[in-house]
């Protein structure tokens, strides 16, 4: 007998072994931990329509190993993009199309560490690219955070010592725009002065990019990459933010002869282009013009609903501390009385809110004892209110006890 698929596929309640998708919505708890989309807002009918519209135009070539560097139409959609959001514009050969950022920063470790490299990483970031990260034999060094992003005094002092006892400084790892966790923006001085102290000592920075068009307030800064030497940086960026996760689609930019290390790298030579049909899917997708006007109502929907969570904090938590973010999915909050969020998270989840704990930031260390993250993106404006409220009462009761 031939299988079928249930007629309603699991959702993120079904049983594990039944369970598509990787949230666990748990009932009655508003989870502020997922940094993930709010999939309603995601454009699934005309994601439909771009797939029929590429089996319609390329047949069974849409199922073949694709080109190594992605398909042409989303190189030249990607260049197009950038175009309209950076301060510079890729050549073809400076694109490879992977599948998501994570892929893009393991490829990017495969091609530039060594054995016994060191890699510094700003304090605290995102947790799970440390986990991407520690799959290299690699020392991960953490640099200083303050209010404005990555401290380039530190990292200037840090570097000067490493190189002073002979270690190899390869790679920096950094997400200087609409920062994971904290929401927080490197500014244009610092970011001018970290390109060149990286350019001078021979480090490639990798730049996380992926909530480039996700600013709420103003303009969106340049990249780093788009203002350093060529060879100085390479950017990752994806669709999983704007689009879809479930494409598993992402890009990076980088010099040509870097890009071409990457594209010659045993994954790809030996499978072709990655997510080939995602990738003539999103391409197809992006040609109809609707990416634009799609990204724009997120910005407003997410804009609504950081404003929602933030003044929710400031009724209800005002002598706690949190980040003003311009863009992205977090805001990073500080528990007043030195609090242990982890220690917290048990009485939160049971007032019925969930949140991701500082500690889970840090590289190395016990930092971020006291504070949290949390992602506003999944909820409506009315349950950020009301999680700001849940927050705050599991603060007092903590502070009474």
């Amino acid at each position: 007998m031939p299988y079928s698929l249930p007629p309603s596929p699991p959702g993120s309640s079904a049983p594990d072994h039944l369970r598509v998708v990787q949230v666990v919505d748990r009932p009655g708890i508003i989870d502020l931990a997922w940094g993930h989309p709010d999939l309603d807002l995601l454009p699934v009918a005309e994601i439909r329509a771009a797939t029929t519209e590429v089996f319609d135009r390329y047949g069974p070539d849409a199922l073949s190993y694709g080109r190594d560097a992605g398909p042409p139409p989303l190189v030249e959609a990607i260049r197009d993009r950038l175009a309209v959001t950076d301060a510079r514009v890729p050549t073809a050969d400076e694109v490879v199309v992977t599948a998501g950022a994570s892929h893009a920063l393991d490829l990017a470790a495969t091609v530039l560490l060594q054995p016994g490299d060191v890699v510094l990483v700003e304090e605290p970031t995102y947790h799970l690219a440390v986990r991407i990260l520690r799959d290299h034999p690699v020392d991960l060094v953490p640099i200083p955070f303050d209010g404005g992003g990555l401290r380039t005094d530190a990292a200037t002092d840090l570097i000067g010592r490493l190189l002073g006892v002979g270690r190899r400084i390869r790679m920096l790892y950094t997400i200087p725009t609409y920062h994971n966790p904290t929401g927080v923006t490197l500014d244009d001085a610092r970011r001018r002065e970290l390109v060149a102290i990286a350019a001078e000592n021979g480090i490639t920075i990798v730049e996380d990019d992926v909530y480039r068009d996700l600013g709420y307030d103003g303009s969106t800064p340049p990249s780093l990459w788009s203002i350093a030497e060529p060879g100085t940086v390479v950017r990752l960026g994806s669709f999983s933010k704007t689009l879809a996760p479930g494409l598993r689609l992402g890009f990076l930019t980088a010099d040509a002869a870097t890009a071409r290390r990457a594209v010659s790298a045993g994954v790809l030579d030996s499978g072709g282009g990655i997510a080939h049909l995602s990738a003539l899917t999103v391409a197809a997708y992006i040609a109809t013009g609707a990416y634009p006007s799609h990204v724009d109502d997120l910005r407003r929907c997410y804009a609504e609903r950081r404003d929602a969570l933030l003044a929710g904090l400031a009724e209800h938590l005002p002598d706690a501390t949190w980040t003003q973010p311009r863009g992205g999915f977090f805001t990073w909050l500080t528990l007043p009385d030195g609090l242990d969020a982890s220690a917290l998270l048990p009485s939160a989840e049971a007032r019925g809110v969930a949140y991701a704990p500082g500690r889970r930031f840090y590289a190395t260390g016990d930092g971020g004892r006291s504070a949290l993250r949390l992602a506003f993106t999944r909820y409506a404006p009315a349950d950020l209110a009301e999680a700001a409220r849940r927050i705050a009462a599991t603060v007092r009761d903590a502070r009474r006890r």
